[in-house]
């Protein structure tokens, strides 16, 4: 492997500034968030989520990622704009580490940006080297999945970690599924192997909604992050955005009879699962919906969809 230290820069003066004298391995620093836009996010629920923390709050770059090492710009191509005859701007692939204030004044750190086509371990490096320098205590990622449920109920979500502690209020949704990796599952993988505390949040998007920018779901991934960790982060306006998206959907819905009996036909389904239990809904908490291969096997199918990109 490569040096890790050559495929990042690190504001010295930054994290000085943010974090003060940073005791490294002592693990009681601040808790780490991540979304990487990348294989699979349904609904886009992590890349909204990250975009609204660093919209919404308080935030300063530490670190930066030299992404043209890391990406195949044939495969992830950056939009440019076109302005009558000349080329006016260019969205910038960007991997970083920033510090961010939530609505408290309590510092954390948010790693976000593109996932790497190259390079995962080396990365990964760079990122565990953050993370111990840093004293990072806690990583927690998440990220949108399709599954079939209907969205007029509570939306669930898989919660899993690095130790059984950390999942332990949690209902597991899956047995044993193998599927294609991704860099930050890898992530989470070597950083538990490290001994490190990591956490990640799964949200369970309706499948028909997987390619839209399904708000709700955000919302979900955030009010887990803040239960886990116990940060504000101001999903108010969120939240506001999430009901108009809802209207939306349903007046979508609304024009299509098709979707409309797929949506009937979850609703009873998850509704039969819901009285079994003797409750009105199914948190995602407290009980499964559907079965593990019914949910592994609708996963399998968007996966495979998703082809190499």
């Amino acid at each position: 492997m490569l040096d890790p230290e050559g495929i990042v820069t690190i504001d010295d003066a930054a994290v000085a500034a943010a974090l003060g004298a940073v005791a490294g391995g002592t693990r009681s620093g601040p808790v780490m968030l991540y979304s990487l836009r990348g294989f699979v996010d349904a609904g886009s629920a992590g890349a909204i989520a990250a975009e609204h923390l660093v919209s919404e709050l308080d935030t300063t770059r530490l670190a930066t990622f030299d992404v043209d090492q890391l990406l195949d710009y044939r495969s992830k191509r950056s939009f440019m704009t076109f302005d009558a005859d000349r080329w006016a701007a260019y969205e910038e692939p960007f991997l970083a580490l920033d510090h961010v204030r939530d609505g408290d004044g309590a510092g954390f750190l948010l790693l976000h940006g593109v996932e790497p086509d190259l390079q995962w371990e080396r990365v990964i490096a760079a990122v565990r080297s953050l993370v111990e320098r840093l004293g990072v205590s806690l990583t927690v990622g998440f990220h949108g999945v399709p599954m079939g449920v209907p969205h007029t109920r509570p939306l669930t979500l898989t919660a899993h970690g690095t130790r059984t502690g950390l999942t332990e209020d949690y209902t597991s949704f899956f047995g044993t599924v193998k599927v294609p990796s991704s860099m930050a599952a890898l992530l989470e993988y070597r950083l538990g192997e490290a001994g490190h505390d990591a956490l990640g949040f799964v949200v369970h998007v309706p499948h028909y909604l997987a390619s839209s920018q399904y708000t709700p779901a955000a919302v979900v991934a955030l009010q887990h992050v803040e239960r886990a960790t116990g940060l504000n982060l101001v999903t108010g306006r969120l939240a506001t955005a999430a009901a108009d998206a809802t209207i939306e959907v349903e007046r979508q819905l609304r024009e299509s009879g098709e979707v409309q009996a797929v949506v009937t036909a979850l609703e009873e389904q998850y509704d039969r699962f819901a009285r079994s239990l003797g409750r009105p809904s199914l948190l995602a908490e407290a009980a499964p919906i559907p079965t593990a291969d019914e949910l592994a096997a609708e996963f399998e199918r968007f996966l495979a969809q998703q082809g190499d990109d």
